[in-house]
């Protein structure tokens, strides 16, 4: 269920059976990929790595994800169609033509890309994404980019950050898109962007 203000979230629990272990974003949004496309339930997950692991505080303990110490809680799922073709990213996805120059767009389930602090009022279980919007002079790019470690970049009128259900975004230039860190092939024109509440179960 969603998490609302003031409740509980997550439980102790090891990875059930028929879960499987994977070492960061990239490897997990792959397993959700395989399993929508195969119209299979989605595993259960241990995360060893990865923006949404450190998000939900992991500690990279693969025997620990197999105990009883884990901790194991459900979290929303990001769904896109770029240009028309489906995918999935449970932690985030970045659409730019490049860091230092145009618009960058990034959708956030997680808190983290890397070592960015980028949405750190986000929370994976929120029924949302938090999608983060950046228009700023190289100048002002170059000052944002030293302060999203500790995720002071916000507020500032370069940039917008609004929780949302579900956006379209129409890249004008076509715009690299990354999801949880993959690049996809080509260039997009337009992301139909949605959230999927409570679609995934992990454990940390």
């Amino acid at each position: 269920m969603t998490i609302r203000k003031g409740e509980a979230w997550g439980g102790p629990g090891g990875l059930p059976a028929g879960g499987v272990v994977v070492a960061d974003d990239a490897e997990a949004g792959a397993v959700v990929e395989r399993a929508r496309r195969a119209g299979d339930p989605v595993p259960p997950m241990g995360l060893l790595a990865g923006d949404l692991c450190r998000t939900l505080g992991g500690t990279g303990d693969e025997a620990r994800l197999r105990s009883p110490e884990g901790l194991r809680a459900t979290v929303d799922l990001g769904c896109v169609l770029v240009d028309g073709a489906q995918h999935w990213f449970v932690a985030h996805l970045v659409a730019r033509r490049s860091w230092w120059r145009g618009t960058v767009f990034a959708a956030m389930n997680a808190e983290w890309i890397g070592a960015w602090d980028v949405a750190p009022r986000g929370h994976p279980n929120d029924g949302s994404l938090d999608l983060v919007t950046a228009d700023l002079s190289p100048r002002d790019r170059g000052k944002a980019w030293r302060r999203l470690p500790q995720g002071t970049h916000v507020p500032h009128p370069g940039i917008v950050e609004r929780r949302v259900s579900a956006v379209q975004l129409d890249l004008q230039p076509p715009c690299g898109v990354w999801l949880d860190g993959r690049r996809l092939p080509g260039r997009a024109r337009t992301l139909s962007i949605r959230v999927e509440p409570d679609a995934l179960t992990v454990v940390v």
